[in-house]
């Protein structure tokens, strides 16, 4: 079993499968792209990465990239340590970057990542998913709240809400709690797209009601990156 710090993509790693993984009813830890908020129309025509430089800069983010190897390391010393087949590489038809699925692993869509930089986020953020489920082990990610307070902790520890990201989204980016702001919009983005959240209400009622709690909880980091 490979550990965590040495997961790579081998030569001899099957070709990705080209279908529409099923991001959705239990996957419901998958990542808005930037251009979702504002531009989706545009996304879904935009071109991607090919499923092989996809995969080649897995394995090479995974070794090199440092938020990256940090969280594959906590997930090692949390006694979740995973391998290649953690990672899959597919054609995805909705409007995101990837998704996390419970007791998988994560999904990365190349067709929709469009650089490296994308990929780093997207990576960061599914891996704080599979850590909260790793030291869960009573996660149940159809439930809102849970959803919704792992999804506050993603955004809040990825760099989802770098300043940069924010300005590439349209947003600007406000000194005065304009991180805080940020987590909050895409977590409740990300937790309405839970098959149990009724509605985008719904969704801003339970990240508020998790919200500085989760936020609070840097775990496994010392402090927000």
């Amino acid at each position: 079993r490979v550990s965590a710090r040495r997961a790579r993509i081998p030569a001899s790693a099957p070709p990705p499968s080209v279908a529409t993984p099923p991001i959705g009813a239990l996957a419901v830890a998958a990542l808005l792209t930037p251009f979702a908020e504002g531009a989706r129309d545009w996304i879904l025509v935009r071109r991607g990465m090919t499923p092989e430089k996809c995969e080649g800069e897995l394995a090479d983010i995974a070794q090199k990239t440092p938020m990256v190897r940090f969280l594959l390391e906590a997930l090692d010393k949390a006694g979740c340590p995973v391998n290649r087949d953690f990672f899959e590489v597919q054609y995805c038809s909705q409007a995101v970057l990837g998704g996390f699925r419970p007791d998988q692993g994560v999904v990365l869509c190349h067709n929709n990542l469009m650089s490296r930089t994308d990929m780093e986020n997207m990576l960061t953020h599914e891996l704080v998913h599979a850590y909260d489920h790793c030291r869960n082990k009573n996660m149940n990610w159809l439930d809102v709240k849970q959803h919704a307070c792992s999804e506050v902790r993603a955004s809040n520890l990825s760099g989802d809400c770098h300043w940069v990201n924010e300005l590439f989204r349209g947003y600007g980016f406000r000194f005065e709690n304009g991180h805080q702001r940020c987590v909050r919009r895409r977590a409740e983005l990300s937790t309405a797209m839970n098959p149990r959240c009724a509605s985008k209400e719904e969704a801003r009622e339970a990240v508020d009601a998790v919200f500085a709690q989760c936020f609070k909880d840097t775990r496994p980091f010392d402090d927000i990156p």
